[in-house]
């Protein structure tokens, strides 16, 4: 997996304000605490999980590295997205789609590989029942071909099927936000509404239901965070007053309240309104209208109020940056570490010192394995410049017996 998610969707982003200079660093940085998040979460049964975004609001990690993917999007395919540039930028995205479908293979026979030997090492056979794993190896005729085919998915492993769709629909996506910013947004938000509202999503092979994170659902928040940094590169602005910051402070704080005062039975109030759940349910496979507001609240205020973006801004060289800058290949070694995390919690019939302890490992081993990928990234960096400086050094000829020289030219 030598691409990285960065390189997937763009390496280079400007600032998330058209005039700060230079590289902006926030993006990185959300992502690498998405990445640790997203880890954390999917090592159920130890202490680390209850201190996740998901314990103190109705959204979690998932909303967040979604938002952040399609800012990237947007700056990375937005301004290259011109007439006579726009099949080599559809065939660029669906190019990365793939890498995300080849990532999750790996992850995918990966964490299959993991559960059998964990059952077979350790005679658990309770582990094959675990995560959707069992419908596979009881009928592998048609299992392994449900797998290849996306129609089935392992628990934990349903992030990159869901953004592999999303980078399908980026051509779509910015032919309408190239028409209008507000059509972009509304044909995506009927999408996602009806998407809701009828249950439209990719159904499962296997088993009764759908993919768990519906790419008809989560395109609207993608959409958002496209449309919404192409306008701020065309020069518009995200308005800060004081009314929509009360607003949504005041909606962070509900969300507080109800997800650690454990209200969700207040929710039936919300069904008897007699308005479709994805208008008044959590659910976060159709991306429920309290999740997707939750979500923007908290992206609206971290814009809004510069202390949490000099908190963000960090150097390039810090370790959440080089973190999130190789987010591909860091979600791909976390996915796979946290599925022999649940095996070693399963068979230490979650010992409530193995698992802290095996998490503080598996973050450390990312952050090591960001280090020798960014370690490898400058290396090419350097090897390129030097190649780079050789190829316009002039190299003396001889013609006719009198020295000449010429400049060579790197035409590769």
């Amino acid at each position: 997996m030598a691409s990285t998610l960065t390189e997937a969707i763009g390496a280079e982003r400007s600032s998330l304000s058209v005039a700060a200079p230079g590289r902006d660093t926030r993006l990185d940085v959300l992502r690498g605490l998405a990445l640790i998040m997203i880890f954390i979460n999917h090592v159920p049964g130890q202490f680390f999980e209850y201190a996740t975004t998901k314990n103190f609001g109705f959204s979690d990690a998932a909303e967040a590295f979604v938002l952040i993917s399609g800012i990237a999007v947007g700056l990375a395919y937005g301004s290259r997205f011109q007439p006579g540039n726009r099949l080599r930028m559809a065939i660029k995205a669906a190019k990365r789609a793939f890498t995300l479908y080849l990532a999750h293979m790996i992850t995918t026979f990966m964490t299959l590989a993991l559960f059998i030997c964990g059952a077979w090492l350790f005679h658990r056979p309770g582990l094959l029942v675990e995560i959707n794993i069992l419908a596979v190896l009881m009928n592998l005729k048609e299992g392994i071909p449900a797998l290849l085919l996306l129609g089935h998915q392992i628990g934990y492993n349903n992030i990159l099927p869901m953004y592999g769709a999303l980078l399908l629909m980026v051509p779509i996506l910015l032919l309408l936000n190239e028409r209008s910013p507000l059509l972009a947004l509304a044909v995506s938000g009927a999408v996602w509404l009806l998407a809701g509202i009828y249950q439209v999503a990719p159904h499962n092979m296997l088993i009764e239901g759908y993919w768990f994170l519906n790419p008809l659902s989560w395109q609207f928040l993608f959409s958002i965070g496209i449309v919404s940094i192409l306008h701020i590169k065309r020069g518009g602005r995200i308005p800060r007053h004081p009314l929509l910051l009360g607003v949504a402070a005041a909606y962070v704080v509900l969300s507080f309240v109800w997800v650690t005062g454990h209200l969700w039975i207040f929710g039936n109030s919300l069904a008897a309104l007699g308005l479709p759940p994805v208008i008044t349910g959590f659910d976060k496979t159709f991306l429920s209208l309290p999740r997707l507001l939750h979500v923007l609240a908290l992206t609206y205020l971290i814009i809004s109020i510069p202390a949490f973006s000099r908190i963000l801004r960090r150097p390039a060289d810090h370790p959440l940056t080089i973190l999130g800058r190789h987010s591909l290949n860091i979600f791909v070694a976390g996915t796979i570490l946290a599925m022999v995390g649940q095996v070693v919690l399963y068979i230490t019939n979650k010992d409530p010192l193995v698992g802290p302890i095996f998490v503080i490992a598996g973050i450390a081993t990312q952050f090591t394995y960001a280090y020798y990928l960014e370690h490898k990234r400058q290396l090419g960096k350097v090897k390129r410049k030097l190649v780079t400086e050789a190829a316009a050094v002039p190299v003396p000829v001889r013609i006719g017996g009198a020295a000449n020289t010429y400049r060579r030219t790197n035409r590769q």
